[in-house]
């Protein structure tokens, strides 16, 4: 008899996704994604009220006003006014002016919860966008349940909104990218760092995914809190690690605040302001326990001859001014900075940086090496950035290697090879599986931890000294210390680019002098006058 096939439901993030991405008709990604997640984040907050709405109506007897915005303050709901409830908004959708009744709704939201001040998408009244498609999108969003008490539960409103966040940022591809970052990229840096508590900072957040990660940790590891003895078990995990941020563009800012909100994770401290963490630094007091960021990839337009003389640029005690022509160094003495005195740090480079040595770069890694604060490197598969093909890796960095609460290893790096790792999602993307993030994050506490069992693998993983580091010129290209060929790693674009571009500048303004210095002494030339 013929085996008969399960058919296996379709997650509702998969089935929400297919519908609205087909109601997007020629809008592009990058506009409608704050139409789809603002209209998903506004389903939620209006499930939750709704909810606890009829919790209060059924004790009016005893006093409940379901109007009174203290009722819904104390139990961490947001205040919905009648004109922004769903069933309200879902009643208008046929209606041609839905797209403003949404943007008044998202207004009358904001100035009854001072949180979400200037955090809400006001861009449903657009010419472009067509209202019978967005009547459509509110009656698909409004299939489903977001915000009740059950559904926060299963975590439902923080699968659809994360698989949205990364369905646009594929959609968008290389602009995508610069608000997210891949979920097992995340995920991997996370489970290497362990928050269980503390401060976390992240000064590039983009859409907030570090800060997302580092609060399901912790639920994740509730068993390891009673082992390790900590205190506060009874607080909600958000409660156990306070989150700083800083993102430079207003609307990636935005979705991080509602990214953050719908897990009730406090993101007071997570701030907007155009210049940057460069020129303004919003948290110029902070030492943050863990550090987790993805920083933009070689940037050359980051100011860096406005700060020559900026304090973060001392690598205890000496200072080491980064190039102004790239920030990836800059990024890292920026973390190195807002690190506690046990601080670490786990963040995203291209792999350029760990051989280059132009303007200076060697001289800033070398001391970073000597100083004992490089804890680990991890080479990355290619193709799983969306917004570059440039080959990246992980440095994670360590303020105190001796009395930090892991085994001593102050001269001791731990080299990971990555490389192979991961599986084809398309021809242009790649992805980190549950055994890959498992395999690299088990290495790296194997190492660290006091009761650790650790071994080189060849081609995989290799401790190597100080001294060995330096043998090799403190290039710290993982290939080159567990016994891969790297010829290819070795390669700076960057680099080369770079000192081809000054090469070429410099006989260009040899040949402009050249031919100065020519006409200058053709017109002293007197030629003999006829006559």
């Amino acid at each position: 008899m013929a085996k008969q096939k399960v058919e296996t439901e379709e997650p509702l993030e998969k089935k929400l996704w297919k519908a609205a991405d087909k109601l997007r008709k020629n809008m592009d990604a990058a506009e409608y994604k704050h139409v789809a997640l603002g209209l998903i984040f506004l389903k939620y907050i209006s499930d939750a009220f709704e909810e606890q709405y009829q919790k209060l109506v059924a004790q009016k007897s005893e006093g409940a006003d379901p109007e009174d915005k203290n009722e819904y303050l104390a139990d961490k709901i947001f205040f919905v006014p009648v004109m922004a409830r769903w069933t309200y908004i879902q009643g208008r959708a046929t209606q041609p002016t839905i797209g403003k009744d949404i943007d008044d709704a998202m207004d009358a939201i904001e100035k009854d919860n001072p949180s979400l001040r200037g955090v809400l998408p006001k861009v449903f009244a657009q010419e472009k966008l067509d209202k019978a498609s967005l009547g459509g999108l509110v009656n698909l969003v409004g299939s489903a349940t977001l915000g009740t008490k059950e559904a926060q539960s299963k975590d439902l409103l923080g699968q659809v909104f994360e698989f949205f966040l990364g369905e646009f940022a594929l959609a968008e591809g290389k602009k995508g990218g610069q608000f997210y970052t891949p979920q097992s990229v995340v995920k991997l840096l996370v489970e290497m760092l362990e928050p269980y508590e503390g401060r976390v900072f992240d000064p590039c957040c983009g859409s907030g995914g570090m800060f997302v990660q580092s609060e399901k940790f912790i639920k994740s590891h509730q068993d390891n809190y009673k082992k390790k003895g900590k205190v506060g078990l009874a607080l909600n995990p958000a409660d156990r690690i306070s989150i700083y941020g800083q993102e430079s563009n207003q609307t990636t800012w935005r979705l991080a605040k509602m990214n953050l909100s719908i897990r009730g994770i406090d993101s007071s401290n997570v701030k907007w302001n155009n210049e940057g963490s460069f020129l303004n630094d919003a948290h110029k007091d902070l030492k943050a326990d863990y550090i987790i960021a993805n920083p933009p990839f070689n940037d050359s337009d980051w100011s860096g001859e406005l700060l020559r003389d900026d304090a973060r640029w001392k690598v205890l005690g000496e200072k080491l001014t980064p190039p102004t022509g790239n920030a990836n160094y800059a990024w890292i003495q920026h973390f190195l900075y807002h690190l506690a005195p046990t601080g670490q740090a786990g963040f995203v480079l291209s792999k350029g940086a760990l051989t280059t040595h132009t303007t200076g770069e060697g001289d800033i890694r070398k001391a970073l090496v000597e100083k004992g604060l490089v804890d680990c490197i991890v080479n990355l598969p290619t193709k799983l950035f969306l917004n570059t093909q440039i080959p990246a890796c992980l440095w994670f960095l360590s303020r105190n290697k001796i009395n930090g609460g892991f085994r001593k290893r102050e001269n001791e790096i731990l080299f990971i090879d990555a490389r192979n790792m991961g599986f084809l999602i398309n021809r242009k993307n790649r992805d980190l599986s549950e055994g890959d993030i498992n395999l690299i994050t088990s290495t790296y506490h194997n190492w660290r931890n006091p009761d650790g069992d650790y071994e080189d693998v060849a081609g995989f993983c290799k401790v190597a000294t100080i001294e060995e580091v330096a043998k090799l010129n403190y290039v710290l290209t993982p290939g080159r210390y567990v016994g891969l060929a790297d010829e290819d790693d070795y390669f700076d674009f960057v680099e080369r680019f770079t000192s081809l571009k000054t090469e070429l500048e410099k006989q260009i303004a040899e040949e402009a002098d050249l031919n100065k210095k020519i006409t200058e002494n053709l017109s002293k030339i007197k030629l003999p006058v006829n006559g």
